[in-house]
């Protein structure tokens, strides 16, 4: 009875302002849709990355498909955006936590799903870190903590995210405000993001299920992959049906390249 009271309360606050205020949904779906690993990509001359590597847009596709640079310029970008979004709502509206949260998630979909491609887009990890940044930093500093361990041991970037991810909701239920609950729309942002994020990581997880999901590699790995990947792209480019998809393109170099 108490949680349904918290979120009829919740429900009627959204409806109190939103008339005011119904452009910041929007605006944090289109912040959270802008393509920075795409951009990035382009930026360093190779081309469209969904048709390169994994086909992902995220800071680790990029990373092997265009190099250290324009891969930490997607993280940060990424991470920037999610950030961006929760400062926003936190200005706009006298600091609301439930507005922040809801920025937030709307920017985790705009990352995921982002209108200019198609509504295929990264894997959420960097974003989500910039969006739950402002709200509990606590919280996050230990879920990278947690993903710095899970990479150092096990050598796999996915597994280290879905492990991050699967974390935050405990950690922000315990950190928010240590001795009380967080109040319930932090909650259900934050479980809301955890199970986005890792239905985005499936092919990962069969691939980890499997056995087939490749490690993490030094830098000297990731060069000599790259070289050969711009190989194989040449290759395969020269034999492509220009009417196919993204899909085709990604499932010829999903066992190589791994988590995207």
């Amino acid at each position: 009875m108490t949680l349904l009271l918290k979120l009829g309360a919740s429900a009627s606050f959204f409806s109190q302002t939103l008339p005011s205020i119904w452009w910041l949904p929007l605006a944090a779906y289109l912040l959270g849709s802008i393509p920075f690993g795409y951009l990035a990509a382009r930026a360093a001359g190779k081309g469209d990355i969904r048709r390169r590597g994994s086909g992902n847009v995220g800071a680790t596709n990029v990373t092997r498909v265009a190099g250290w640079v324009p891969g930490m310029l997607t993280l940060l970008l990424d991470a920037g955006k999610g950030y961006f979004a929760v400062w926003l709502a936190a200005r706009i509206t006298g600091g609301s936590i439930r507005w922040m949260v809801l920025a937030g998630l709307l920017a985790l979909v705009g990352h995921l799903y982002p209108v200019w491609l198609g509504f295929r887009g990264g894997r959420g990890v960097a974003t989500g870190v910039g969006i739950f940044l402002p709200v509990c930093w606590q919280a996050v500093a230990i879920a990278v903590v947690v993903w710095i361990a899970v990479v150092a041991f096990w050598r796999y970037v996915s597994l280290a995210s879905i492990t991050a991810a699967a974390s935050l909701p405990l950690l922000i239920y315990l950190l928010y405000a240590p001795g009380h609950a967080p109040p319930v729309a932090v909650s259900a942002a934050t479980s809301a993001a955890m199970v986005l994020v890792i239905l985005r990581h499936q092919s990962n997880i069969v691939r980890l299920l499997s056995g087939t999901e490749p490690k993490l590699t030094l830098h000297r790995d990731l060069a000599k992959r790259a070289a050969n990947g711009d190989a194989a792209d040449e290759r395969n480019a020269r034999h492509r049906d220009p009417r196919e998809g993204d899909s085709s393109n990604r499932n010829s170099f999903n066992h190589r390249n791994g988590h995207r």
